[in-house]
Formats: structure tokens, C-alpha cells, sequence
């Protein structure tokens, strides 16, 4: 007889496979697939692997691509060092001046009474022959560049309103007392000034900057960090060409100016009265007074009328020149009255006073 456990377990249903995995029209079986795979040799793979890699590598990390954000930050960096400077009074200075400026990569605008429009595309700088069209660019420096007589007439007849009211002003006149209170006189309260003396020229900075001394007074700079920024990017300009940067109050920069560079102008203009010709037994000392002659008389007469006009301590230095030449005069004559006197009434032999026939 069966047990009843043994019984019931042969009564059971047999186990039903389980239904197949439903498959995509022409895909393979599993046992199909598994009898394709090939295993290919271990070098074969490595050299497959290193192809791809080879495929993904970047050949030009600092290419710009438009994904490139460090390059477009560089590119924005460099647009707002980027100085848009306007020069009022294009003349010779003006243009020695415009040349390093665009050279740097600013953005230059020429202005001028006189049509300097041919020298401003040379430096690479729009011309403008009217003062409206020049403030409606917006600059954001107006470096004052005129002579020192006229720079009061040229001031007053800029529209102001139209500027910036933030807009930076500079002077760069061989004076520095009379511009600083004509800016702060003239000039509305927001407007930043910026004083300053380029202490060399055309003539004696056509070799280069580097070592010259560049004199500049921060009369009035705004608190804000973007207009402290932008006078320190005007005054890099200088310092990257290799300038001796002195800072210095205006009326400290009068009173050392007067005997540096008033008593050179008049030494130079009095020596070009006496017509000074080489010759051909020169020695050094002679070859720098006609040196002096050609670096001070290349500069306009109203230049130097300005640095005696508008220099308070030119007028005392001008009448101590006088008194020292006065003194020089009458030392040099006095030993000439005594050799005189001797030679006239001295006796050779006896030593005393002798009256000639």
C-alpha cells in the first residue's frame, strides 16, 4: 500500500517550463550570440583601446572654442583695462603722447582747433574737429594737452555737459599750481582730476621712456573702486614704459620745476641769442651747451613764456639769475681793474708805486 504523503505527491500536476523571453524581430538568441563571440588575442584588444584613446585626446588645450570660458574671461579682462582716451590739443606733444597710447591698445580720440586729421589716422586715432562730437563718445579720460596760455580758453569751451559726470581730467602742462585750480574752478564736483608733469618731450623721450621721471598729483579721485581703478590704469600707461614715477604735490612739482626746468629753458634761449656755430675743435662741455640750444628751442616760445607766466617761483629765479650774473661780473672785472693797476702803476723792480711817463 502507498503512503498517503508519496500518494498525494504523485497526484500533483508536473512542473510547466517557464515561458519563453519575448524577442525583437531578428534579434539573435542567447545561444546564438554566445556561439559568435570570438575572443580576440590580448594584444589586439590593447591596440584597439589605445586607438580610442587616441581618438579622444584634446591636441589644443588653449584653443578657443565657444565652450572656452577661461578665454572669453581673459578677452573681458582685457576690454576693461582698455582705456577710451580723449586728447584736447593735438599738437606735437599731443601725438608723442597718442602714439604710446594706442600702442598699449587704447582706444584713442584726437581733438584739435588745427586739422591734425592725417597725423591722428597715422597714430591710429579718430579725429574730431568739433568739441561736441568728442564729448558725445563718452571717454573715459580727457588728458588736457594744450599750451599753458590757452588752456583756460580751450577748457571753457568744452561742452562738459555732454561728458560723463564721472569722467576722468588730466593735465599734463609743465606747470602744476595754476592747471589744479583752473580744473577744480572749472570743472563740475563729480569730475575726477588728475594733475601731472611728464618731465620730458618729443626730443628727449624719442629713444624711449624708461628712467625719465613722470611727476603726478591725485588732487581728486572718486572713493569708488572703478574710479581708483581707472587712475591707476591711466598712470600704468607711464609705469610700463619704464617711467620714474614721482608722486609729488603740485606746489612742490612749481617750486623744483622752476630751477630744473625754467633755468635750463633761459640758459638754452640766452645761449641761442649768442648764435652758437660747431666747430671743428669742439670739446664736450662745448658740445652740450649746443645741445641745450636744439632741445630747448625746439619747443614753442609759448611754452616757455607759460613757465615763467604762470610759475611764481620763475619770477624769483629769474631776478637771483640776474643778481648772480651781476656777482660774476664784478668779480671777474675787479681782478681785471687789479692786474690792470698793477701792470700801470707797479715798478717791476722795486716793488712800489711808480709814476710812467
Amino acid at each position: 500500500m502507498i503512503p498517503t504523503q508519496s500518494r498525494f505527491a504523485s497526484l500533483s500536476a508536473p512542473a510547466l517550463p517557464p515561458p519563453p523571453t519575448p524577442r525583437l524581430q531578428n534579434q539573435p538568441s542567447v545561444q546564438s550570440l554566445s556561439s559568435t563571440v570570438v575572443r580576440l588575442p590580448l594584444h589586439t584588444r590593447r591596440r584597439r583601446q589605445q586607438r580610442v584613446r587616441r581618438r579622444r585626446e584634446v591636441r589644443a588645450l588653449d584653443a578657443a572654442q565657444a565652450f572656452d570660458f577661461e578665454s572669453r574671461a581673459s578677452e573681458e579682462m582685457e576690454q576693461r583695462a582698455r582705456l577710451k582716451i580723449a586728447i584736447v590739443g593735438f599738437g606735437n606733444f599731443g601725438q608723442f603722447l597718442g602714439r604710446k597710447f594706442t600702442a598699449q591698445g587704447h582706444a584713442l580720440l584726437a581733438y584739435s582747433r588745427s586739422d591734425h586729421s592725417a597725423a591722428a589716422r597715422d597714430v591710429g586715432a579718430d579725429f574730431f574737429c568739433d568739441p561736441h562730437d568728442l564729448c558725445e563718445q563718452h571717454p573715459d579720460v580727457v588728458v588736457l594737452c594744450t599750451s599753458i596760455l590757452s588752456a583756460e580758453a580751450v577748457l571753457r569751451s568744452l561742452p562738459l555737459q555732454r561728458l560723463r559726470r564721472s569722467t576722468l581730467f588730466v593735465d599734463v602742462l609743465s606747470v602744476k599750481e595754476f592747471p589744479k585750480n583752473l580744473l577744480l574752478h572749472l570743472l563740475p564736483p563729480d569730475f575726477d582730476i588728475l594733475c601731472t608733469h611728464p618731465m620730458y618731450g618729443p626730443e628727449s623721450g624719442k629713444h624711449g621712456w624708461a628712467g625719465l621721471p613722470f611727476v603726478y598729483d591725485k588732487v581728486r579721485i572718486g572713493d569708488s573702486e572703478d574710479r581708483i581703478d581707472r587712475c591707476d590704469r591711466f598712470l600704468d600707461i607711464f609705469a610700463r614704459e619704464g617711467c620714474r614715477m614721482v608722486e609729488m604735490s603740485c606746489a612742490a612739482h612749481d617750486e623744483n620745476a622752476a630751477e630744473i626746468q625754467f633755468l635750463t629753458h633761459t640758459v638754452g634761449r640766452l645761449l641761442s641769442k649768442l648764435d652758437l656755430k660747431s666747430t671743428p675743435i669742439n670739446t664736450k662741455g662745448y658740445e652740450t651747451l649746443l645741445q641745450l640750444v636744439e632741445n630747448t628751442c625746439s619747443d614753442s616760445f609759448d611754452l616757455y613764456n607759460g613757465l615763467f607766466m604762470y610759475n611764481k617761483n620763475s619770477t624769483e629765479l629769474l631776478e637771483r639769475l640776474d643778481i648772480a650774473f651781476d656777482s660774476l661780473k664784478k668779480e671777474l672785472f675787479g681782478r681785471l681793474h687789479d692786474i690792470l693797476r698793477k701792470q700801470l702803476f707797479e715798478s717791476p723792480s722795486s716793488g712800489t708805486l711808480a709814476k710812467r711817463n
